[in-house]
């Protein structure tokens, strides 16, 4: 990820988000502290002059281009006026733009602005199976919604095919650089590899099963509050398999005893809204294994990240463990 983030580097990138927070008519009483740190960095900006708190996402470089983050918005906007589901809004520059910059370890960094959201993240030891449900209901409007939508003129986000999630040139690193991988290990992610390449092939790319999704659907993405579900962080939504939003929910917690009966309300939820052909449901625990695998390699490739130290070589080992179980079936 070039630079790690270091807490030195951290508190750089906070007083640089400080520093730009009047940008969105911020008062300089702003205080601006770290949320998250994931692909980017994510800070929460608190005014007491202002109704409510904005959150600012730095970008990581060299990920996406700006015509990317600008698609992305887009996407958020056309989702917004339609009801799809609750997304906090980006928000405009107080010059115009949505767009700002600010220079971090010598390189410059895009900044953009969202409207503070109520609610936490669902936990997984809790009762997930009402909120999958609805999960499954988002996830059909929001598909239904990107097969319709007329995308406006330059639109780009990344494809998550099998070449970039997995294969040959994947934009989060080779799985073959995990965490703790050994030889044995490595020859089994091999062969899950080359069923993963055939499945897919087969299974094909019609409109009717890839286009643009969110790609990144999982608990830490949510903001549940009440019996309302929030979406945030579209900064990986591309073009995918649609049942990989699925797979993407159930991120870190692949093994989890509650899976199958959250695998079963996601889809009753879905086919509330949406068809869902018998093959696609199929091919549930192929996207699983793709997202896994692709998982494996984003932790090797941002070993740096709070998520990454906590999984460590034991998530490179349950994949493995995974592979194993789903080769056998």
């Amino acid at each position: 990820m070039g630079e790690m983030y270091t807490d030195a580097f951290v508190e750089e990138l906070r007083r640089g988000a400080e520093g730009i927070a009047a940008g969105w008519g911020l008062s300089p009483k702003t205080r601006v502290s770290l949320l998250n740190i994931s692909e980017n960095a994510t800070f929460r900006a608190d005014d007491p002059e202002a109704e409510a708190p904005l959150i600012l996402r730095v970008h990581r470089p060299n990920y996406h281009s700006r015509d990317e983050i600008r698609s992305e918005l887009a996407w958020i906007d056309a989702l917004r006026a339609e009801e799809i589901a609750p997304i906090p809004a980006p928000v405009e520059l107080a010059g115009g733009g949505r767009i700002a910059t600010m220079e971090a370890a010598g390189e410059a960094r895009d900044v953009v602005a969202f409207e503070f959201m109520s609610g936490a993240e669902p936990a997984p030891g809790d009762d997930l199976a009402d909120g999958f449900r609805q999960l499954g209901a988002i996830s059909a409007r929001l598909h239904a919604h990107a097969r319709d939508w007329e995308k406006p003129a330059g639109f780009t986000r990344k494809t998550w095919s099998f070449d970039t999630t997995v294969g040959p040139t994947p934009h989060w690193g080779d799985w073959r650089a995990g965490l703790g991988l050994t030889a044995d290990g490595k020859a089994v992610l091999e062969r899950a590899c080359g069923k993963l390449s055939a499945d897919l092939a087969a299974y094909g790319t019609g409109p009717d099963r890839f286009g643009l999704i969110h790609a990144d659907l999982r608990l830490a993405n949510l903001l549940v509050d009440g019996d309302r579900i929030g979406l945030i962080d579209f900064d990986d939504c591309g073009f995918g398999w649609f049942a990989f939003d699925f797979a993407a929910a159930i991120s870190f917690h692949e093994t989890d005893p509650s899976i199958p009966a959250l695998t079963d309300a996601w889809v009753e939820g879905y086919r509330g809204i949406a068809p869902l052909d018998a093959e696609t449901e199929a091919m549930i625990p192929t996207f699983v294994m793709l997202r896994r695998l692709q998982l494996t390699a984003w932790i090797a490739s941002h070993s740096e990240t709070e998520t990454a130290q906590e999984m460590g070589t034991a998530f490179t080992d349950g994949t493995v463990a995974i592979a194993e179980d789903w080769l056998s079936r």
